[in-house]
């Protein structure tokens, strides 16, 4: 096997969670281009279908799935789902996330609330569900995604709840990965830095400081330059990495 036949995911299954913009489309149509049948979950079904007709458009299975990942019962008819539409799911890809800038004081306990629910329940949710199926079939691959706002402090937004929730993130993705490991199910997560999406104003010129200038790069990524670090904790190129958190902060952190 050469060296880029190991990231090759021919024949594998995947469900990207928040599949169908941003971050995970990308994402989605990454482990596409790479060989993966792919479904998303979201709840925009326009959006879903756009996303479909991307992915089989390069010869691949696509599915798209509406389902809240918040509420346990849409979590296990989603992987239901999938499961009978692909034969089983062998890389999951929790990517579904929200972020809210406010300071502490200001923060509604419904907020707080959405946050976690979405950012670290949904994503304990839709792990546990699948790795039982995982576990079932011999193995798989979990990648979450988390964020440099685990490891510092965000400025000039503050959003409190969005960073205590990527850091659970980071280390339930650790947790998850030791208690897996026996069933040959990694686990692993990256941790974007500043990306042009729907959910980060990049471009706004009162950010432009702290979110560009003050990184090394003194840019911002795209989704499709963060999408290729996926496809590598999903392949067998990372056989040997588990409870790992992959960095992509364009040296954001360094200072």
């Amino acid at each position: 096997m050469s060296v880029l036949d190991k990231f090759d995911l021919t024949g594998r299954r995947v469900l990207v969670t928040g599949g169908n913009r941003g971050l995970g489309r990308a994402f989605a149509l990454a482990l596409a281009e790479a060989g993966a049948d792919v479904a998303i979950a979201a709840r925009d079904a326009e959006r879903n279908a756009a996303v479909v007709a991307e992915i089989e458009a390069g010869g691949r299975r696509g599915l798209a799935v509406q389902a809240d990942i918040t509420v346990r019962a849409d979590v296990t008819a989603m992987v239901e789902e999938v499961t009978a539409a692909f034969g089983g799911i062998d890389v999951l890809v929790n990517n579904a996330g929200i972020a809210i800038h406010r300071p502490a004081l200001e923060v509604a306990d419904e907020e707080w609330q959405q946050v976690l629910d979405l950012n670290l329940t949904a994503l304990w949710n839709c792990s546990t569900a699948v790795a039982r199926g995982m576990i079932d079939n011999g193995g798989g691959v979990i990648v979450n995604v988390g964020s440099m706002s685990a490891q510092i402090v965000n400025r000039p937004q503050w959003q409190a709840s969005y960073n205590a929730s990527k850091a659970g993130v980071h280390h339930l993705t650790r947790s998850l990965a030791a208690e897996w490991a026996a069933h040959n199910i990694r686990v692993n997560a990256i941790a974007p830095g500043y990306v042009k999406t729907e959910m980060a104003p990049v471009d706004q010129p009162e950010f432009r400081q702290h979110w560009i200038l003050d990184a090394p790069l003194q840019r911002y990524a795209t989704p499709e330059e963060i999408a290729p670090s996926v496809v590598y904790l999903a392949s067998d190129a990372s056989a040997f990495m588990t409870g790992s958190v992959l960095l992509i902060d364009g040296g954001y952190s360094v200072y």
